[in-house]
């Protein structure tokens, strides 16, 4: 298996990863397609936003559960740092069981909700709550779906935006792919303080990197995937601190729990998590694009190098003169939120063919249903 192309669909879909391996791939197409979508939306937007991020006074919610939640949290911060309103990422999975911690009655509230499906129980609960919580609301559904509860709620509402990713991104696999880099580069765009000509640019490079970056590191994922590392510690900084939480699950869900997966920090990691280490643990660190974080990062890289207890320690990132190291690409002056994707490819990849070496299937690596593709078993409690 492990000498498999990423390009070689008939031996996927035997290996039974068919669709995931597609919905890999067409990411960069996909992000293509979008920008397409939003030149179409962006005046219907601007008028839906209006002044609201430029009012210190309102807040912003971006929220998901699972990798939707990582979304919010790779696209919270960078949005915060340039607007005057108060924008955070709250998992909906956090916002529903302590509503009274997050939510204020006079505090006008947007509530941006990431969904695939738009139909997992806690999006359309976490919607609900706000809107009976909250005096003044506002509502930003991102999501793959057109069918989905999410959007079909919110049409023919004036205080609801529904903006739909392109078609081929809501993912039939199991995991979460296309629809999660999707997702989080139209947050990033619609959110952006530059102007629209400038954010539908970056999106159009982001896609040309991803595309790159498909035809880079084929024979250093094959050997990776051979090797039976036990466990497997993701760190990123900053917005990277989310594709490592993203990482992580992704290998976690790909491999059915076989193979434990870890993130966090560079600087963090020091904290205890190092004491995870052993000569059968893989680390991967994602290299920032800004130079101070990327000194901490290289200070931690020589450090775990130097004291060679992991088994094997990688890096992913920009490509900086003078500071390459292990994977990378040359990139534009891009924020790590915006790079995130780019460098997620890697992790699915590996997620993949992961999944496959430990013989599993990786469209549905739980045939006994123990989880599911839309989450299940959830009973929605009065928050009154």
């Amino acid at each position: 298996m492990h000498a498999t192309p990423l390009s070689d669909a008939t031996t996927w879909q035997q290996l039974g990863g068919g669709h995931t391996h597609a919905e890999i791939a067409q990411q960069p197409a996909l992000w293509d397609e979008l920008a397409n979508i939003l030149e179409r939306e962006q005046a219907a937007l601007t008028a839906f936003l209006g002044d609201w991020l430029s009012d210190p006074r309102n807040r912003v919610i971006f929220t998901g559960a699972g990798s939707s939640g990582f979304v919010a949290e790779m696209v919270a911060d960078r949005v915060n740092a340039q607007w005057p309103a108060d924008v955070r990422a709250i998992h909906t999975t956090s916002l529903l069981t302590h509503p009274d911690d997050y939510l204020v009655r006079d505090r006008p509230t947007l509530l941006v909700s990431f969904g695939r499906s738009g139909s997992s129980p806690e999006s359309v609960a976490a919607v609900d709550l706000v809107r009976d919580k909250v005096a003044t609301t506002r509502f930003l559904d991102i999501t793959c779906n057109a069918e989905g509860e999410l959007a079909r709620r919110g049409r023919g509402r004036d205080d609801t935006f529904t903006l739909l990713m392109p078609a081929a991104s809501c993912d039939r696999a199991f995991a979460m792919t296309s629809s999660l880099t999707c997702m989080l580069l139209a947050a990033l765009a619609t959110f952006d303080a530059a102007p629209w000509s400038q954010r539908i640019a970056q999106l159009r490079a982001v896609a040309t990197l991803g595309q790159e970056a498909l035809g880079q590191w084929e024979n250093v994922l094959a050997q990776l995937a051979a090797k039976p590392h036990a466990r497997v510690i993701y760190l990123g900084s900053g917005p990277l601190e989310g594709w490592s939480r993203e990482a992580a699950l992704k290998l976690l869900e790909l491999t059915a729990g076989r193979v434990p997966a870890f993130a966090n920090t560079p600087l963090g990691f020091r904290h205890g998590p190092k004491s995870l280490l052993d000569g059968e643990t893989l680390v991967v660190v994602a290299r920032s694009a800004q130079p101070l974080a990327r000194r901490y990062e290289r200070d931690l890289l020589d450090e775990l190098r130097r004291d060679g207890v992991a088994g094997q320690v990688l890096s992913i990132g920009p490509v900086v003169d003078g500071d390459a190291d292990d994977l990378g690409l040359r990139v534009p002056e891009l924020p790590d939120a915006w790079l995130a994707p780019v460098w997620l490819t890697f992790a699915q990849r590996y997620a993949l063919r992961r999944s496959a070496a430990l013989g599993f299937t990786p469209d549905n690596p739980f045939p006994d249903g123990t989880v599911n593709r839309v989450v299940q078993g959830v009973t929605i409690h009065s928050h009154g």
